[in-house]
């Protein structure tokens, strides 16, 4: 859409079911917020909404584990989610939730305005249902055999595997969430939205409008799903938690989460409008309003088929003019996982990289998943930082700082005559706005951030061309004049950057004094293009401070090994006991001769990564035995410790070395060997162990 009237953006609403990591922000808050915060900076009437999504049977399930109420669930999340987002600079104009009155009220509106024209069919529908909790078992209630990959977790609703959706009843082996009991097939009465009504509609706005400007991935998906063949999916469900079905007969039935969540967006919007005296309509329903989605891949199906498919019905509603899903962000070469603590979650960063939210915008965005999934390191979070971030950007404005306060007390000199130089950089700075905006536009906020940062390395390679440190000596007349052109670079930085860097975006222009405090406080994007002069001659600057400080290495090993804890954690939670060897009797157990002793040396086994060689004092003798806990134990940690031997095993030739008995050890945690020995050290080699 060309020179919309307005915006209305949409970041995917949260679950409230825990607090949100990295991979939250990659994929959907931060690219939201740049594109927001550059339509704002353009001049733009901006609406830029979201919420906390507070219903759904994952947060019943949570509610129950911990034995409090959903309300209580969704109140704690919603507001370390909230405050996260402010933490990190995401500009929602509104930030709302699902179980605010005016989004119930909304939904239901919704709801009914579909009913009354005919939009629903009702179906009454087996569903599995537990006996003993009383109850219909809703899509996360019941797991089992995914029909499609057979994976033996699949949810009811979808498989987290594959990404297939499905109904309960099509598992294969269902068992309950809540009792594990093998459930039953109950009738109930649901609405459904039929998907395949849309289906032409849908062809011929997504499949022909939007195949030349939306995604590869997100249309790829759509035109699977609609050659897939759409079919009718439900609206309401069996539940105490939710929105209630606004209808007679339909008690202990409400909204299905997925039906009650988007319209988030609408009530959000209707909230804020509220609140600042302002229409929300046309932010909704004038064609002139560019409406734009921002979700990970796991909405898509959501946002480009299933809510399309609600506004049109409605009647009243735009379209989404785009929906530029990302894909999935991994983190050290894993996927993310809340369950297993696989994630690095915004409050920790924050409390172990305080002030640092731009670095992590920063390396999030250059290395986004726009197009494939990609993966966060803490090497390339550091690399970025030291590497780009302190090396490039901030090198150059503290140098153009220190200077100006150095030479001139701190205010911009007059310039001189411009050389074919100074002409030509100052005239690249012009194109910058429009280079950005190019790749903004086509949600490509990687390659604008990238552009961004070409700008500070043009300022750089500016100053270490020109040398005004040296030519201060013999040319005070040009050295104004560089520092001019450096000071007219470095405020453009703090005008183009502020979408991708907004805290060292404020940060320096309080530097330069071109903060909210200033008189010049007006600048905005396309002042970088138009204006001549954006820090003029006789303004005076502030004192230099660092943008970015550089993280060392100790910091990103203590993230490293925090990683490394959590990855130990999980192999000892996921380890299977092995089960009961076969019944021997008490006879055969006492044929097992096992001593206690002492090694008294130690030495690695020649060409043998696991063997050490040990001479062990058994109390009888002291013997040769090989033993295979050499990634375990370093020879000479070893001589002394006390040990449990058995002393009347066949000797056996290892690596040409006659070994006499075994050492009796165990598994730790985290994968390494233990020895089994007395805990007292006054226990006597050669005693029985039985």
């Amino acid at each position: 859409m060309n020179n919309p009237k307005r915006y209305t953006l949409t970041a995917a609403l949260p679950y409230t079911n825990g607090p949100i990591h990295i991979g939250h922000l990659a994929g959907v808050y931060v690219p939201a917020d740049i594109y927001a915060r550059y339509l704002r900076n353009k001049g733009k009437d901006v609406a830029f909404v979201g919420g906390s999504d507070e219903h759904g049977v994952p947060i019943t399930i949570k509610a129950k584990k911990e034995g409090v109420t959903p309300q209580d669930v969704v109140d704690k999340y919603h507001g370390i989610i909230k405050q996260s987002f402010v933490d990190f600079g995401i500009s929602f104009d509104n930030y709302s939730r699902t179980s605010a009155p005016i989004h119930h009220k909304t939904a239901s509106e919704f709801f009914i305005n579909l009913y009354e024209k005919g939009e629903f069919i009702e179906k009454v529908e087996h569903q599995l249902y537990d006996e003993e909790a009383n109850q219909f078992l809703a899509d996360r209630f019941v797991v089992g055999t995914c029909p499609k990959c057979g994976d033996e977790n699949s949810y009811g609703d979808q498989c987290e595997k594959c990404g297939t959706s499905h109904n309960a009843t099509d598992l294969i082996n269902p068992k309950s969430a809540i009792t594990g009991n093998v459930p039953t097939v109950k009738e109930t009465k649901h609405w459904f939205l039929p998907l395949d009504r849309h289906e032409a509609f849908l062809k011929e706005w997504i499949l022909e409008g939007h195949k030349d400007d939306w995604k590869p991935n997100v249309y790829g998906q759509v035109k699977s799903w609609i050659d897939d063949g759409l079919r009718p999916r439900a609206v309401t469900r069996d539940l105490d938690w939710g929105i209630p079905v606004p209808l007679k007969g339909a008690e202990g039935k409400v909204l299905y989460v997925w039906f009650d969540a988007p319209i988030g967006y609408i009530s959000s919007t209707k909230e804020w409008a509220e609140a600042n005296g302002k229409d929300w309509e046309p932010y909704w329903k004038d064609k002139d309003t560019k409406l734009v989605h921002f979700i990970g891949k796991d909405n898509i199906v959501f946002h480009c088929i299933i809510f399309p498919a609600m506004l049109k019905a409605h009647g009243d509603y735009i379209m989404p003019d785009n929906v530029p899903a990302n894909e999935f962000l991994n983190l050290e070469g894993n996927k993310l996982s809340t369950s297993k603590n696989w994630a690095v979650w915004l409050h920790e960063y924050l409390e172990d990289f305080p002030g640092k939210q731009d670095v992590l915008r920063y390396a999030l965005t250059a290395n986004a998943p726009e197009t494939k999934d990609n993966d966060f390191t803490w090497k390339d979070f550091q690399a970025r930082n030291n590497n780009e971030l302190v090396a490039i950007f901030g090198n150059f404005i503290n140098r153009v700082v220190v200077l100006t306060n150095k030479y001139y007390n701190g205010e911009v000199p007059v310039t001189g005559a411009f050389s074919e130089v100074d002409e030509d950089v100052l005239a690249q700075v012009k194109e910058f706005p429009n280079i950005i905006s190019k790749s903004m536009e086509r949600y490509r906020f990687r390659e604008a951030m990238a552009e961004m940062m070409n700008l500070a390395r043009l300022g750089n390679k500016y100053l270490a061309d020109e040398e005004p440190w040296k030519l201060i000596k013999t040319d005070e007349e040009r050295t104004k004049t560089i520092m001019y052109v450096a000071l007219q670079i470095s405020a453009a930085l703090s005008i183009l950057s502020e979408p991708f860097l907004p805290f060292s975006a404020t940060k320096l222009k309080e530097i330069l004094k071109l903060g909210a405090s200033s008189e010049m406080s007006d600048l905005i994007w396309d002042d970088v293009e138009n204006k001549d002069e954006l820090i003029p001659t006789g303004h005076v600057i502030g004192e230099a401070e660092l943008l970015f400080a550089k993280i060392e290495d100790v910091e990103i090993q203590a993230q490293i090994d925090k990683l490394e804890a959590t990855k130990l954690a999980n192999a000892a939670e996921a380890k299977v006991v092995e089960p009961q060897k076969e019944t021997i009797g008490f006879e055969e157990f006492t044929k097992l001769d096992i001593r206690t002793g002492t090694i008294i040396e130690a030495e690695k086994m020649p060409k043998a990564k696991k063997l050490l060689v040990l001479k062990v004092d058994t109390g009888i003798d002291v013997r040769t035995i090989v033993s295979g806990i050499a990634e375990s134990y370093k020879p000479e940690d070893i001589i002394g410790q006390k040990v449990s031997v058995l002393v009347n095993l066949a000797p056996r030739k290892l690596r040409g070395v006659e070994s006499e008995g075994m050492i009796l050890m165990t598994d730790t945690k985290d994968g390494k060997l233990s020895f089994l020995a007395p805990s007292e050290d006054n226990v006597a080699n050669g005693e029985f162990v039985s």
